[in-house]
Formats: structure tokens, sequence, C-alpha cells
């Protein structure tokens, strides 16, 4: 256990009587999660505590209280669960459904672009996911990598709908712009107005980054960036990454038109779309497993110093599951292997290039592809034509002796030249 997660006061608490937390899995700037065991029902959960500071804040309590209340509508496979929320004493708190893997943010983080399946894979749970929520007249708000949850399992959830809001009410109060600057829409800059087409762009976004590997606005001030997504148009991803098919080009851009008339009108809309390029390219999202791990309350009673894998790779989403899935160790073992291979080949290349340039460099500069100058003997006859070209020869073998001020290596008057040649000849 790190020394932060000893310096936690909850690590080791009861909160409410019944969740024991044991490690802290992430925190963000309006709340902190743990891990915990639910001691009545003997199940492992994530535990979201609202910070300290911001308990008394009315508003902030109606929004976590909102997140909680949001997330229990929706009944989808690809949103986390919230199994309950609560207040112990200054504690405010949500009971969520704990997914032990990464999120999208990790998995780019580390594979920087990833493939069309991958790509593919993972924008249909999203979609999915966000489908339910709009059908059920729930805007998210803060879509982004970060609230995409990879399980080990292979299930992805979108989660974290702490600025979720209603439809009916999709104004931005005050001046203050909710969400996250590199996935906001345009209207959300412009007007402060939100609706399921604003989660449409930040999906457009998120897309484009997935197959390019960076985002496509970029800026020293926070500013900076929203004003380009209020002026500019986001450009296609094959500018970046030839390989993407120009279909999911075409998504990008529907995705992230500046209008939110020209948008999909929802997440179901887009995934319609999606699902029809998935038909053109032949690539079908990965078969998602749901088996569940058996519930081990001994397990829970040892420290948890790691929560979260560092790792998580969708091979091939176009096989169906192995009935024995290849656990996260292995897979990391095999990109290492991949690696290690990889910067084998490239310093053999690199080592046979310069054997090469060395060789080439020889050949040409001493070796029997050099150049060398001959004296002009045209003209002459054959014996002072000799005597010249074997002078010249003898003088260019002569060792080399280091040249001093008052003795000169070679004088000029030992290499014929055909002006002293020619007078000998007349004469």
């Amino acid at each position: 256990m790190t020394t932060n997660q000893q310096a936690d006061p909850l690590i080791g608490r009861l909160v409410d009587g019944r969740y024991r937390v044991r490690a802290r899995i992430a925190r963000g700037g309006m709340a902190t999660v743990y891990v915990a065991t639910d001691l009545r029902l003997e199940r492992r959960i994530a535990l979201k505590v609202m910070h300290g500071h911001l308990s008394d804040d009315s508003v902030f309590q109606s929004r976590f209280i909102q997140e909680a209340r949001a997330a229990a509508r929706l009944a989808d496979p690809h949103v986390v669960n919230v199994f309950d929320q609560g207040q112990d004493g200054e504690l405010a708190y949500l009971v969520m459904e704990y997914l032990p893997g990464i999120t999208l943010r990790e998995l780019m983080r580390e594979q920087r672009r990833l493939t069309i399946p991958q790509t593919i894979t993972i924008m249909d749970a999203i979609l999915a996911g966000l489908a339910a929520a709009h059908k059920a007249g729930i805007v998210h708000r803060d879509v982004k990598p970060e609230n995409v949850l990879l399980a080990e399992d292979g299930r992805i959830k979108i989660g974290d709908f702490g600025l979720a809001r209603a439809t009916t009410a999709n104004t931005a109060t005050g001046a203050q712009l909710l969400g996250t600057i590199a996935y906001l829409a345009p209207e959300l800059v412009t007007r402060g107005t939100a609706d399921a087409r604003s989660d449409i762009y930040a999906l457009g976004i998120m897309l484009y980054e997935m197959l390019v590997g960076e985002q496509p606005y970029k800026g020293e001030q926070p500013m900076q960036i929203a004003f380009q997504h209020a002026t500019e148009s986001v450009p296609r991803p094959s500018v970046r990454n030839p390989g993407v098919p120009e279909q999911l080009d075409e998504l990008v851009l529907w995705a992230t038109e500046k209008s939110p008339d020209e948008r999909p009108d929802d997440a179901q809309e887009m995934l319609n779309r999606l699902r029809e390029i998935e038909r053109s390219l032949g690539v079908s999202p990965a078969t998602i497993t749901t088996a569940t791990t058996p519930l081990r309350s001994q397990s829970d009673s040892g420290d948890l110093t790691k929560v979260m894998p560092s790792t998580m790779v969708i091979d091939n989403p176009t096989a169906a599951v192995s009935h024995q899935p290849i656990d996260n160790a292995t897979l990391l073992r095999r990109r290492t292997s991949k690696r290690r291979a990889r910067g084998a080949f490239l310093l053999s290349l690199v080592l046979l290039l310069a054997v090469l340039a060395g060789g080439v460099g020889w050949w040409f500069g001493s070796g029997p592809g050099s150049l060398v100058p001959v004296p002009a003997v045209a003209g002459l006859p054959y014996d002072e034509a000799a005597s010249a070209l074997t002078k010249d020869v003898s003088f260019r073998c002569a060792p080399k002796r280091t040249p001093s001020r008052s003795k000169p290596v070679y004088r000029s008057a030992q290499i014929p030249t055909r002006a002293s040649v020619s007078t000998r000849a007349a004469k």
C-alpha cells in the first residue's frame, strides 16, 4: 500500500455501518472513488465519496444525488450500475458497481492510436449505453475517455453521470461551462445549452481521438480550445491516419457538425449508422462476456494494493470469445515480447545500414571506386608521358610524412607539367 493510501483517513473505515473501505481507486474534482466491501451482501463495490469541502454546498449535494437517481434509472449493460446513495455524518456517498479494469484514457495513453476493430468495439458499447440514457431523457454532459470503463472480463461501460441532467433542464447555470473543454460542443460555448446532440459532439471528438491518437484542437489556454470548437471544423481523421476508412471519416464529420441540427438526433441514430458501417467493413464488435467472479468474502479482508491493472487489449474483436479468456498478465507478457522483438529488429537494421554506409564510403573514398586525377599527357612523346605518369603514381603512393615549415614534403618542381615538357621538347 502506498503512502498516499496509508494517509487517507477513509482507508479501513466502516461507512454507514455497512461498507468497509479497502483502497482508493481514483480522485476527481468532485469526489474520490474507493473499492470497498458491502458486508451485508458480501460483495465488492465502488464507493464514491464527495469531497469534504463540497459537502456543505447544496448545489453540489443535489448534483451528487442527481447522479445516483439518473444512473439508477438506466438498466443497460453498458452503464455503470448505481446500487445505493446515502449520508454518513459529513460523508455523502454513492455505492456503484465495481469494475476491475482500466479507463479508455489509460488504454489510449498506452497505445496512443487504437485499431479500427478496437475503435468500433468501444464506440458501439458507448453508443449503446448513451442511447439508453437519451431514451430515458438523460443527457450525460461529460462524455470523455476518463468516463468509459473497460473491465477485465471484456465489458465496456460508461459512468460518472455527475453532470447529467434531464433534457428539459438543459441550460448551463451562470457563466460556468460544465464538462471537459476538449469535448465541449460549440453550443455550450456560444449559448450555454446542451441536449443529446451535445453528447454526440463529444462522441465525435472521442472517435477522432481514438482513430488519430490525439485531439483535433490544441491550445495553451482552455478558452483557446473552446474558441476552436466554436469556429473551426474538425478535420477528417484520415488526414492524420490514412488507414481510417471513409465511412468512419464521414461519421466523425457528421457527429461534429457545428450546428446541432446537422448532427444525429441522439445516440441511437448514431449507433444505427455505426452498425451499418460495421456490416460494410465486415468488422463486428467483440463478444462481451458477462461471467461474474465468485464471491470470496475472505479475500476482501486483505489489503488491495493494486485495484486497477495497467493494460487492456482487444486483440481480435471479430473472433468469438474463448472459453478460457487470457488474463492481463499473459497479454502484457506477449506485448513485452513483441516489443523486444521489434526493438531487436530495428537495432539490427540500424547496424546493417551503418555497415553499408561505411562500406560505400570506403569504396568511393579510398577504395577501387575512388577518383584519381591523372596528369595531362596528350600530345607528349611516349617516354615523357610514361615518365610523367610514373612520377605521379610514385608521388601518390609515397608514405605521408608530417609537414614542417622548413622542409615541405613535396615540391612543385617534382611534378612535371605540360608547359615544362613542351619547353624541353622545343630545345
